[in-house]
């Protein structure tokens, strides 16, 4: 059986994405037994290709039409690509641009679809788990149908490394320009859009703990001592302490750094949902009981007001006085 994965990009770059759907979409076409193909729609198709042949991808087809991703031309294309690529498991990222095409997607090529998935196991039955009631319950789904289209949540499986030896070929789809009701003319970005939080190596992530916005001021001198981002939960930007594209979790931005640290922060599911895919977590909360000691690496049970100081001049910088 082979599986097809749809990769992504925006703005000229390809999302961490891409890359996670490589090792998704080799594990499933391992366990069933078939190949892994990648689609590359709109943009540098060539350039993208080459980034994405990575060990494990047997083949790769491109569409070479457009600059930045389009609704109406990925509803037309993915289809072709499926057909083309003789194909049995459609793989699609579980992403803004993703959700935006998968149902369509799925309906016209009559597959049934399962979104948001958080682990694969393939065999005589797929079994596909995804979280329900914000995360507070895991359920598996057997999928039975011999073909089947899923989206996977990101940041669930690592990125795909290596180099790949993988066939490349574009494929001359028909895309009907009528249909086509949009187009992208520019990118806007919200405000503090000049940090990506999704990027960064190291974080240092501030939630209700804080209390009062002046004592912001508090992480921001740690975050500066360590070289560190700074980040939240969802409550603070609520309070309008800090712009929404700083908030990680469900409703915010999923992050992987290589360290994460949660201040104040009790670890709600839709928290947790956008940061345990971090490499080292450390919590520094006064309940010992918080949910997200559940899943740290190190754990400081003590007001954040006493320890932050203290790591402040730790790594040479100056506790401001509050």
């Amino acid at each position: 059986m082979t599986v097809l994965a749809i990769t992504e990009h925006r703005r000229g770059e390809l999302r961490d994405v891409s890359y996670e759907v490589i090792t998704a979409g080799r594990e499933l076409a391992d366990e069933l037994g078939g190949e892994l193909h990648l689609g590359v729609i709109s943009g540098d198709v060539d350039g993208f290709a080459d980034d994405l042949n990575r060990d494990g991808v047997d083949a790769i087809h491109t569409v070479d039409y457009g600059e930045e991703f389009n609704h109406d031309v990925y509803a037309q294309a993915i289809p072709q690509l499926y057909e083309a690529s003789g194909a049995d498991v459609l793989l699609m990222p579980n992403t803004v641009n993703g959700l935006d095409y998968a149902p369509a997607v799925a309906d016209d090529l009559d597959l049934p679809l399962v979104t948001d998935s958080i682990a694969l196991d393939g065999g005589d039955t797929t079994e596909i788990t995804r979280e329900q009631y914000g995360g507070k319950v895991e359920t598996t789904y057997d999928v039975e149908a011999d073909q089947y289209a899923l989206t996977i949540r990101p940041a669930e499986w690592p990125k795909a490394e290596g180099d790949g030896d993988a066939a490349v070929g574009a494929v001359d789809v028909d895309i009907d320009e009528d249909a086509i009701g949009s187009e992208v003319t520019g990118f806007e970005e919200v405000g503090g859009g000049d940090v990506d939080i999704s990027e960064a190596d190291v974080l240092v992530s501030i939630g209700r703990g804080i209390e009062e916005e002046e004592n912001l001021v508090l992480v921001e001198e740690l975050a500066d001592a360590l070289g560190a981002t700074l980040s939240s939960s969802r409550p603070i930007v609520d309070n309008g302490w800090l712009p929404k594209n700083r908030q990680v979790g469900q409703s915010g931005k999923v992050v992987t750094p290589d360290v994460y640290i949660a201040i104040g922060i009790s670890g709600a599911v839709q928290h947790v949902a956008g940061m345990k895919g971090a490499d080292t977590i450390v919590a520094i909360n006064t309940d010992p009981n918080a949910p997200i000691y559940d899943l740290a690496d190190y754990g400081i049970v003590d007001d954040l007001f006493d320890v932050v100081p203290e790591l402040i001049e730790e790594f040479g910088g100056e506790a401001p006085n509050l």
